[in-house]
């Protein structure tokens, strides 16, 4: 958390709690669909109102009875609850009172925590009347809005405001200068591979719902943590498939937010099921982390289900089938007992060192020089001066008398990344001409 006032969002399963965060944000950062179930984990969205700001934690719909998937939905909203300062349940106008707006009624009314009722899709007059069957709840008047048109949103967070603790119309604080040492590590994989469950072991609570249902994260969710080598920040994402195989608009915008969280990552876990074995999928995520330009640690999960002989396996597939990647960590972990994770830390560590090298210009020349005398390239094309330009990838310009083929620009980049021990870590390279 951010440290700013927390406003949890409550509510029943498809009543419209993400639509609200979207009208409060004034932008879509919550993924919405005209069907129960798609938020199931706690997102948390920093937000301003007239001044004060305050955290809004979108949840999944609360059910009381359900299956386990449901249930463990249902726990993470009673601990944003829990945990927050002001609580926005929101009902359906359309439908009434629901045995489940009683139910988590009942749950607030024992709490101190300061409760507004939001009645929702109030899109016209004729929905106006039906607000004040919610009085029944015993949670005081019912704000009637329109999230979708946003309809009442501003008498809302004007009454919201007046809840929230003292210093939340403090401006937040600037970044100090130690943000520069935050990185952000991304966990990425097919369906079902145990990120989530890796993921709350990371941040040490049940912060993502995890099931053994293949898609059961909808969003890219992000924890910031305090470890023992400073500040991470971790983000759990969707598991990612092939685009032909996304038959759904849901899981689409799914997609997308799991590779934006890529691309605005420092490092990437990418976490394979062992007892699956590398998969073609798994090869496309690896070649699409790497073209981002992220380093990748491997992650096996699931090690202790595997013999002597299938671990052999999957070692020689790791590789044979990634061997484009370099030459990443590999761990064996089991996220659900927690074996190998802390060996997790180091890796990381490393991930990060190499990518924000900064190698001296001389010693850059020296590599390239030595790589030249030791295969020159084709048609007397010639590398004349060469510097490093960027750090976060290490990133190199390559000055040169004509044109480099491309075959011999990745044999100076497998020289550099030798020359440096730059390990997994992407390189890029950018060639100039002379004249140019």
């Amino acid at each position: 958390m951010s440290g700013l006032p927390v406003v949890a969002i409550i509510g029943r399963p498809n009543v419209g709690k993400s639509t609200l965060v979207n009208r409060i944000l004034g932008r879509r950062e919550a993924i919405v669909e005209e069907r129960p179930g798609v938020t199931r984990d706690r997102k948390t969205v920093d937000a301003e109102w007239l001044g004060h700001n305050f955290t809004l934690v979108d949840t999944g719909g609360w059910m009381a009875d359900g299956d386990s998937l449901d249930n463990k939905v249902s726990a993470q909203s009673e601990q944003a609850m829990a945990e927050a300062d002001v609580v926005l349940l929101v009902v359906d106008t359309t439908v009434g009172v629901t045995p489940e707006d009683e139910r988590v009624a009942l749950v607030l009314r024992r709490t101190e925590t300061p409760v507004l009722v939001v009645a929702n899709k109030v899109d016209d007059k004729t929905h106006e009347v039906g607000i004040w069957e919610f009085m029944g709840l015993g949670l005081g008047d019912p704000y009637p809005v329109s999230a979708l048109h946003g309809k009442g949103t501003g008498d809302l967070l004007d009454a919201l405001i007046r809840l929230l603790p003292e210093g939340s119309d403090d401006e937040p604080e600037p970044a100090s200068s130690d943000d520069t040492n935050l990185f952000s590590v991304a966990l990425v994989g097919r369906p079902n591979v145990g990120k989530s469950t890796l993921f709350n072991r990371l941040i040490g609570e049940e912060r993502a719902v995890v099931h053994d249902r293949p898609g059961t994260t909808r969003d890219a969710i992000d924890t910031l943590v305090e470890t023992e080598h400073g500040p991470i920040r971790f983000v759990d994402t969707a598991g990612m498939r092939r685009k032909a195989r996304i038959d759904e608009d849901t899981e689409y915008y799914s997609l997308v937010r799991a590779l934006k969280a890529v691309d605005g990552s420092d490092v990437a876990l990418l976490v394979i099921d062992s007892t699956v074995g590398i998969t073609h999928q798994d090869q496309r995520l690896a070649e699409r982390v790497d073209a981002a330009g992220c380093p990748i640690v491997i992650l096996l999960n699931k090690w202790e289900l595997l013999d002597t002989e299938a671990r052999g396996k999957i070692a020689i597939a790791v590789e044979r089938k990634l061997s484009f990647l370099g030459d990443p960590a590999v761990l064996r972990i089991s996220a659900l007992t927690g074996k190998g994770v802390s060996r997790l830390w180091p890796s990381l560590q490393a991930a990060v060192g190499d990518y924000r090298t900064r190698i001296p210009t001389r010693d850059v020349n020296k590599a390239i020089r030595a790589a030249q005398v030791a295969q020159p390239a084709p048609h007397g094309a010639r590398v004349l001066y060469a510097t490093q330009g960027a750090t976060d990838p290490p990133t190199f310009t390559l000055f040169s008398n004509r044109e480099m083929p491309k075959t011999y620009l990745r044999y100076l980049e497998r020289s550099l990344r030798e020359a440096f021990d730059l390990g997994a870590t992407p390189i890029k390279i950018r060639v100039r001409r002379r004249g140019d």
